[in-house]
């Protein structure tokens, strides 16, 4: 029989953590994923992302940027433009999302959102 008592069970990894606290907010993800192509301006990022509002997006770089994993480039032109890229730690995400990418390949139909998919 199972051990259900308070040793039998660790504490969830601070750094688990801290990453589903900011990757497991909606379009997160999906930015990154783009901006591991190459750098892009704002409404390239958007077109990239559909559904996605401006609103979201500027407040999903501005985590990300915090987060210390996306750079703010504005070029004052004319136009002005603003250019969103990856920084060192941001560009390290890679090997980690083409992972996700894969084991969702292998795990998830495609019409699951919610992650209770069936394996092939």
């Amino acid at each position: 029989m199972a051990e259900h008592g308070e040793q039998a069970c660790r504490r969830v990894d601070g750094g688990i953590s801290r990453v589903f606290a900011l990757f497991g907010k909606r379009w997160t993800g999906q930015i990154v994923s783009v901006l591991l192509q190459r750098p892009v301006h704002f409404a390239e990022l958007r077109r990239a992302i559909p559904g996605i509002s401006e609103r979201m997006l500027s407040d999903r770089l501005t985590e990300l940027g915090a987060a210390g994993l996306v750079i703010r480039e504005v070029d004052e032109g004319p136009p002005l433009r603003v250019a969103y890229r990856l920084t060192e730690a941001g560009a390290a995400m890679e090997p980690a999302l083409k992972e996700l990418g894969r084991w969702a390949d292998t795990y998830l139909t495609r019409d699951d959102a919610t992650g209770s998919g069936t394996g092939r």
